[in-house]
């Protein structure tokens, strides 16, 4: 049997690498197993009384819940949620995190369509946004009847047409943060380095109404934005029409940016795992990661979302970063523990059914293991839901912590690529910007072949090195911005994941 694996000398809980029979002992002393306990949990190091903390990764996890022997499983039955150490030291790891950055790698270049404006995109998409639900199922008809007549195929530069459909834009406040944050997204698909011209597309009477996106345009913006409703066009059929006319017109003009050497500097790579189990925070996390670094010593930008799934973990950012910064963060954070508990919920009432299947326990757990996305440099800057992000470096973006909310809000930032690390299997994708997804184990990368791009189960299985992985991952990531298909682009994953935060009344 494989040894379990022990990730800091501190840990009072090891790892299992793979499933342990009922009955035995994979610490090699302690009392047999009571029934067999899944790869990715724990199990005791050390015995437990009733309020013993629970270590994993050298950091506080849990509390038993009840007295815990040597070797038994650690689990909801035994652990639960007590509350973090929240000292927090802000800045005290910043010097260091300073000195963390790989500032002696040669500079890199991918292959990606720089824009009159000075950004640049990994992909160049005409954009249908729908500025209301009423409009939603006319932009999805207009970019499938464009792509099934073949309006695309003389185009070699165009990348296809993303329409971004969603539930509301009506029924709700004209002003206030979800109004706020609708026009953000909206905006922020619509001009993203990704997408080469846009077409707002409203109905005519709702909230969000086409010309306040329209008052945004610009002089030198009119080339690539366009609007129209479908009121005024004539109905849902004439209003698909124009479209598929509007589309004609422009594609001339889109096709006509190329792809050219451009600096890693001018990439935002958005930060995301969905499904998590108890390997996510010692293979797939820590190794994106690693290539996050590389990315920030090139001058680039990762942004790491989810505020949710960072507490409890919140003092890894705290401590590599600066006062404003800290205080803006520990702000979001006391917002959210208020919005929670005005849903009649807790920020401690995750992990899912499916983490938890996985092996993680509570939300400390899993916070810390997330974290581990962003590496080790200093986190330079903190961004509201769906804000453009323009630091260089770690950023922090608050969002929810579902996947398809958080990718749109990073995306609207600006983000050209979305790196996603999933231990229980994930079948998400996004427009424009294209998801690479790692998987933690390698049963994953056996059982869902056709949705990972990338196992990082070899780190276990195999002995791979962490630095190597992240290196991988990397390379794997200039690839996919110079033109390389993603396993989900393959497989037309992006436009239903479009998903902006929706927040306040519905009316």
């Amino acid at each position: 049997m494989a040894e379990p694996i022990i990730l800091h000398p501190d840990d009072t809980v090891a790892v299992l690498p793979l499933r342990a029979a009922e009955g035995s002992c994979p610490l090699g002393k302690g009392a047999p197993l009571s029934h067999p306990v899944a790869a990715g949990h724990k199990i005791a190091r050390v015995a437990m009384a009733a309020g013993d903390p629970v270590i994993k990764f050298g950091q506080f996890i849990g509390r038993a819940s009840q007295p815990i022997a040597l070797g038994a499983h650690v689990h909801t039955q035994n652990c639960t949620f007590g509350d973090h150490d929240q000292s927090h030291q802000i800045g005290a790891d910043l010097a260091r995190a300073e000195a963390a950055i790989p500032r002696d790698q040669p500079a890199r270049r991918f292959r990606g369509y720089a824009r009159a404006n000075g950004q640049v995109g990994t992909r160049n998409f005409i954009a249908l946004c729908a500025t209301v639900n009423c409009s939603a199922t006319v932009i999805k008809r207009a970019a499938f009847e464009a792509e099934t007549e073949g309006l695309l195929e003389p185009y070699p530069n165009v990348d296809g047409i993303a329409a971004f459909a969603h539930g509301t834009g009506c029924g709700m406040a004209a002003t206030g943060l979800g109004a706020q944050i609708l026009e953000r997204v909206l905006w922020g698909h619509a001009t993203h380095p990704n997408v080469g011209a846009a077409i707002f597309v409203g109905l005519g009477c709702e909230v969000m109404q086409i010309a306040r996106m329209q008052a945004h345009f610009g002089d030198a913006g009119r080339e690539r934005l366009h609007a129209l409703t479908i009121q005024e066009t004539g109905g849902t059929r004439a209003t698909i029409d124009a479209i598929k006319a509007k589309i004609r017109a422009i594609l001339p003009q889109v096709n006509a940016t190329g792809r050219s050497d451009c600096p890693v500097s001018s990439l935002r790579i958005g930060l995301q795992c969905g499904g998590s189990d108890g390997f996510s925070g010692i293979t797939a996390n820590p190794a994106l990661g690693v290539a996050s670094d590389l990315i920030v010593g090139q001058g680039g930008g990762v942004i790491l979302s989810e505020t949710p799934e960072i507490h409890g973990a919140e003092d890894l950012l705290l401590r590599r970063t600066t006062p404003e910064v800290a205080r803006r963060l520990m702000a979001c954070l006391n917002w959210w523990e208020g919005y929670a508990a005005q849903g009649g919920g807790s920020m401690d009432n995750n992990p899912s059914p499916g983490n938890k299947q996985g092996g993680i326990t509570t939300i400390l757990e899993k916070s810390l293991g997330a974290v581990a996305k962003a590496g080790a440099t200093p986190l330079r800057a903190f961004y509201d839901y769906g804000e453009r992000v323009s630091a260089a470096g770690l950023s922090f973006m608050d969002s929810p912590g579902y996947d398809p909310v958080s990718a749109t809000g990073q995306i609207a930032g600006g983000a050209q690529i979305v790196v996603f690390t999933t231990g229980r299997g994930s079948a998400f994708g996004s427009k424009p910007a294209p998801t690479l997804k790692l998987a933690t184990s390698d049963a994953l990368m056996r059982a869902m072949p056709d949705d990972m791009d990338i196992g990082c189960g070899d780190i276990l299985s195999q002995g791979v090195p962490i630095a190597q992985k992240g290196a991988e991952i990397f390379e794997a990531i200039l690839s996919v911005a110079s033109g390389t298909r993603s396993k989900s682009e393959e497989l037309g994953l992006g436009d239903n994941e479009f998903q902006p935060w929706q927040i306040g009344a519905v009316m």
